[in-house]
């Protein structure tokens, strides 16, 4: 589709039935989405999911919250038995059938909730608490470990947790045994993001301005897909289309563009997403399309684009805008609720229906 016939639909105030608003007492930033009813021994509906929220307080004490999810009703409802305490601000949130849809989650596997920060921590999720399971370190030679920026986690080995830090470094861990599988000086400065593609394939942005794509199997090279055009200009978000695995996206940091990239044609990307009026946040591809991607920024905006086989001479126009009220932070778009979008701007979450 020719970008010069695509239509763009605004939206500054959904309608209520297309949106669900959670105020919370602090700033938010990481999101999860849980698939519903992960066990047949749950109480909860069957259209009933966790979507855990984390504060974002420039101080140690912080707290997760998890709150009940329905479609149905249209609520967000706290659990205050399910809301904790949490070392500093997460990086990053992410149920364990947090990247798969809601029919092919298994019934049997408990629900984990992993979070990064000052560590990696693994949580087990009941319909009554919340317990630790397990606190990683990536040092080898500290009790400390360098401040992580993300994770994910990978959805064909589930045992698998990837994570990056500001120390240049990715980790690899196998969180069933609780050990470090590799770890590798992934980029030259911090790295801040990481994405799974396959089961032993991963990808990372960094603060030196590099796309890298890492094989488990070849561990000691990596190939460059794309650079920032501008010298030592950060890379802070990666996107990988898990319906086409040859498209990945990114943003750079202070920049109103989001990049597309082909791995088949590194270095030169397939196009360049430049309607935000103000820097780009987030990202997230749609998980039931491969032509669908969603930003976020300081615009207060949220975008879904729909991307054409050729873009137009005067670039791509998004398919949907949704005005927030303020900067939009964070942006969730799971497997497990694709017709939901969730976004977090201030102290709010708000989840659109798309």
């Amino acid at each position: 589709m020719d970008s010069s016939t695509t239509t763009t639909t605004t939206t500054t105030t959904p309608p209520s039935s297309s949106t669900i608003t959670y105020d919370s007492p602090y700033a938010l930033y990481a999101l999860s989405l849980s698939t519903p009813s992960p066990s047949p021994h749950r109480s909860r509906a069957p259209n009933h999911r966790f979507l855990a929220v984390g504060s974002f307080i420039e101080d140690y004490n912080n707290r997760v919250d998890l709150l009940s999810f329905d479609d149905e009703t249209l609520t967000l409802t706290p659990n205050p038995s399910l809301s904790f305490s949490h070392p500093y601000p997460p990086t990053k949130l992410m149920f364990n059938n947090d990247n798969k849809s809601s029919t092919d989650s298994s019934s049997s596997s408990p629900l984990l909730l992993a979070s990064s920060a000052d560590f990696l921590r693994l949580y087990n999720v009941t319909e009554s608490a919340v317990e630790v399971v397990s606190v990683l370190n990536n040092s080898k030679s500290s009790e400390f470990c360098a401040p992580l920026t993300s994770f994910d986690w990978n959805d064909v080995v589930p045992r698998r947790i990837g994570t990056s830090s500001i120390d240049t470094t990715c980790t690899i861990w196998d969180v069933e045994k609780g050990v470090v599988e590799t770890q590798l000086i992934a980029h030259d400065k911090e790295v801040y993001d990481i994405a799974w593609g396959e089961a032993g394939v991963f990808a990372s942005v960094s603060a030196d301005g590099s796309v890298r794509i890492f094989d488990l199997r070849d561990k000691e090279h990596s190939t460059i897909i794309y650079e920032s055009p501008e010298p030592d200009t950060p890379l802070l978000r990666l996107a990988w289309n898990k319906q086409d695995l040859r498209y990945m996206a990114t943003i750079l940091m202070d920049s109103n563009k989001v990049v597309i990239l082909d791995i088949r044609s590194p270095t030169v990307p397939v196009a360049e997403l430049e309607r935000h009026r103000a820097s780009v946040n987030a990202i997230a591809w749609a998980p039931q399309s491969c032509r669908h991607i969603c930003s976020v920024g300081d615009d207060t905006q949220a975008l879904i684009w729909d991307l054409p086989n050729v873009a137009g001479p005067n670039g791509i126009d998004p398919m949907s805008v949704f005005s927030a009220g303020s900067e939009i932070n964070q942006l969730l778009w799971s497997p497990a609720q694709p017709d939901w979008i969730g976004i977090a701007f201030s102290n709010k979450l708000q989840m659109l229906r798309v």
